[in-house]
């Protein structure tokens, strides 16, 4: 999925506002990744397996533009054109925690031009005190009100605005996995490249923020084509934000909530399927056919830690559960995980803009999704025919150097264990990787 960390810089309050330099802000960036894993042991196969054997290569490549132009007071319009490509480790299927944020499960690996973002943005004051806001992907520079309500319309990425984390949450300069760049059990609102289209509020103040959405979920899981049906089809998420000063050294806290209600059938009308073979639900749970009838509910609670622990040093962690009962229809599938991490900025050997992190997850899934899989079943990431049950471990490692000013080269490393949940297939699977990346 394509993440980004949107960030202001505060400066002390002043007691209005204004104009900065330029009402344009524009950006561009490039991003290849290219990876492979080893061959390791495993009892059978199923569909939606992550190969057995070595694979000795899969790229991905994304390129994108960003502008943001500044509009009437406090309003400013994002839009973003990407060209986006190349494939996943056995077409990202295969472990529940994907090995590749900058890739996606699609058929077809032909770059492809798409717009990925183009949403209205309107500022309004509650104060008299402003804060100056640097230039930034998706974020013209000038002063922005410290309290404020923020509103969002139009099309970009849920995880633009929640589940933030300073250390772990940019697939093209921190961690590769899927479930160390978001909160692996959300199964947040997108289409097959990770974008939604809708309405979020914010509400800032200097030492919390409250966020709350509504936007539209996939017609068929994981899939480009979406919807929004008043009653039927809809995802709302809201979170609460803390900022904390331990040692005076800054930290957040942030606990979220999401709520979705879609075509999505349930594990258990799955197991009925299986028994009486009809392929047609179970095509729906696969991601290959439209779901022909609403009535899928999923809630899930989610947290987000982060804090600086000493200079340039951060540990992080997140922690989150779905109830586990409809099937995954956006994001991944996990219904629990947990992970923490530690990241280190180079800083400490005379490299100041590199950055070393490691970090372990636990991804698992319930009891409904464990029968499902066990009869046979395939969602649209996992699926090997058969399940000997265990919890699906990982562990990532990188190290992010800067080569120029725009350009960094990154090597990463993951530990897997169990992947998709397999005991079967326990492997241990060892995934390494390398990423270049250019940013103007």
């Amino acid at each position: 999925m394509l993440l980004f960390i949107l960030k202001g810089q505060h400066s002390t309050a002043q007691n209005s506002d204004t104009t900065g330099k330029t009402n344009w802000s524009t950006h561009f960036q490039l991003t290849v990744i290219n990876q492979m894993h080893s061959g390791f042991k495993a009892a059978y196969s199923g569909n939606n397996s992550l190969a057995d054997t070595v694979e000795p290569t899969a790229t991905s490549i994304t390129t994108t533009l960003f502008f943001g132009r500044k509009l009437w007071k406090g309003a400013a319009l994002y839009f973003n054109p990407e060209l986006s490509g190349g494939r996943g480790l056995s077409s990202a299927v295969g472990v529940a925690g994907a090995l590749n944020g900058e890739t996606y499960r699609i058929g077809n690996p032909q770059p492809v031009l798409n717009l990925s973002r183009l949403y209205l943005q309107q500022i309004i004051p509650l104060g008299t005190g402003y804060e100056e806001r640097a230039d930034a992907v998706n974020q013209v520079a000038g002063k922005i009100p410290s309290s404020r309500i923020a509103i969002s319309a139009g099309k970009f990425s849920i995880s633009d605005f929640y589940d933030k984390n300073s250390y772990s949450h940019d697939p093209r300069a921190q961690f590769f996995n899927w479930s160390l760049m978001s909160n692996g059990a959300w199964d947040y609102p997108a289409d097959t490249r990770g974008y939604t289209s809708g309405v979020v509020v914010e509400l800032f103040q200097p030492k919390w923020a409250i966020r709350l959405s509504t936007v539209a979920v996939p017609v068929i899981a994981n899939h480009s084509q979406m919807e929004y049906v008043p009653g039927k089809a809809h995802s709302e998420t809201a979170e609460l934000e803390w900022k904390t000063n331990i040692n005076s050294r800054p930290g957040v806290i942030r606990l979220l909530f999401s709520y979705t209600a879609s075509r999505a059938p349930s594990y258990e009308e799955g197991l009925v399927a299986l028994k009486t073979r009809d392929t047609s639900l179970l095509k729906v749970i696969s991601g290959n056919a439209e779901g022909s009838s609403y009535g899928g509910k999923k809630t899930g609670i989610y947290l987000n830690m982060e804090q600086e622990i000493a200079d340039g040093i951060g540990v992080f962690a997140r922690a989150g559960a779905d109830d586990g009962k409809g099937a995954t229809w956006a994001f991944t599938e996990i219904d629990q995980t947990i992970h923490a991490g530690l990241s280190f900025k180079g800083m400490r050997w005379k490299r100041k803009d590199d950055v070393l992190g490691i970090a372990g997850v636990v991804n698992g899934i319930s009891s409904e999704h464990q029968a499902f899989l066990k009869a046979g079943g395939y969602g649209f990431i996992i699926g090997d025919g058969n399940l000997n049950y265990g919890h699906e471990a990982i562990l990532e490692t990188f190290y992010n150097a800067r080569l120029f000013d725009n350009i960094w080269l990154t090597f990463d490393y993951q530990f897997v264990h169990n992947p998709a949940y397999n005991k079967d297939r326990m492997g241990p699977v060892h995934v390494f990787g390398i990423r270049g990346h250019v940013e103007l």
